[in-house]
């Protein structure tokens, strides 16, 4: 514990054991790896358009089609932003949760904003139509997605203010109130979806499982400033989501606000995930699996798990995208079933092979 603190105090949240050179080489790889599934996003889809080569002709200033261009620029281009931004957010939201929570199998959905963000969807699909047609007309698309952001930070606020007493903020309470939180808002939801037609549970059940279908540079500029604030936060959370690891006790002596840490920690997770699931759905694996897989590999400094974990979610996310609108073209799986699919049999077996470690 002396040589953890003096080691935490001066290299600036430098734990035992510190990888920091694999964590470099890790975070090179990754951003390769990144760049090498946007490419073959862009190059593939159901329209058979040859995304590469329309991006070649138009860099070039040579003259493209109009459908090349729109299959390009208005498709595929926001569509794999969007699973970058959305991603990264998730995987990032799950290591900040792992960190504050010091638990491996914390993810963003124990905040209740999954929970809240899905209860906002479902009361905007199935009773959007008792609006006033004022408003309907007013909101149009923006619906949705924005009852859903609404739901997951109203979620937040009620979580945040339960386990949050006298200026201090107990982790503890905040995960068996979270717990307690999703199970009524589940209940609550059940009690809509009891109401939802047969068309409107089709499209709870889509979005519920997660999609890209929508994106859209429109979606995407109303959700990505959150997220990126969220994304550009997150490093400066390193020191002290290193500090809490051994304990808040030993997080206040070497000079860490550890509430602030929290309460920063929280409106990160928060505010990233939230936008995320409202213009994603909900989308599971990658918050919870990605980071925990990272501290396999690299260890838990977060100073580069967060790094890589946004690079590793943003990967993540646009290869299960791809799997999920070629491998049954024209139709299209939700990403959430791919992510599962694919994920989980993966994450089983990087946890098979690793049960030593894990044991010790």
């Amino acid at each position: 514990m002396g040589r953890a603190m003096v080691a935490l105090d001066a290299g600036g949240a430098r734990l035992a054991g510190d990888r920091q050179h694999l964590g470099r080489n890790l975070a090179i790889l990754l951003s390769l790896l990144l760049i090498a599934a946007a490419v073959a996003s862009l190059g593939h889809g159901a329209s058979g358009v040859p995304g590469l080569r329309v991006l070649a002709d138009w860099l070039a200033g040579r003259e493209i089609g109009a459908t090349d261009r729109v299959v390009l620029f208005q498709i595929r281009l926001p569509r794999v932003a969007t699973g970058v931004l959305v991603g990264a957010s998730l995987a990032v939201s799950g290591a900040v949760m792992q960190g504050l929570f010091r638990n491996p199998l914390a993810d963003p959905g124990l905040l209740g904003v999954s929970a809240g963000a899905g209860l906002g969807a479902i009361a905007a699909i199935v009773l959007g139509g008792l609006l006033p047609p004022a408003i309907a007309a007013w909101a149009g698309w923006h619906l949705v997605p924005l009852a859903a952001f609404g739901g997951g930070w109203v979620a937040m606020i009620v979580l945040y203010a339960i386990s949050t007493r006298q200026g201090r903020t107990s982790i503890a309470t905040m995960l068996l109130a979270g717990i307690a939180l999703a199970a009524m808002v589940g209940a609550l939801s059940g009690l809509i979806v009891y109401h939802a037609t047969d068309d409107q549970m089709r499209d709870l059940t889509f979005w519920g499982l997660g999609s890209l279908a929508g994106a859209s540079w429109a979606k995407l500029s109303a959700a990505a400033p959150l997220i990126l604030l969220a994304l550009a936060v997150s490093p400066f959370l390193a020191r002290g989501l290193n500090g809490l690891a051994l304990g808040e006790a030993t997080a206040l002596h070497v000079g860490i606000r550890v509430q602030r840490v929290k309460t920063v920690a929280i409106l990160t997770a928060a505010g990233a995930t939230g936008a995320s699931v409202a213009i994603s759905g909900g989308i599971g694996f990658v918050g919870i699996v990605v980071p925990h897989l990272l501290r396999l590999i690299a260890g838990p400094d977060h100073r580069w798990l967060l790094i890589n974990s946004g690079l590793l979610g943003a990967s993540v996310l646009i290869a299960a995208d791809m799997v999920s609108r070629t491998v049954i073209a024209p139709a299209e799986l939700p990403i959430g079933i791919v992510t599962a699919m694919i994920g989980g049999p993966f994450f089983m077996w990087v946890l098979l092979s690793n049960r030593r470690l894990l044991d010790a």
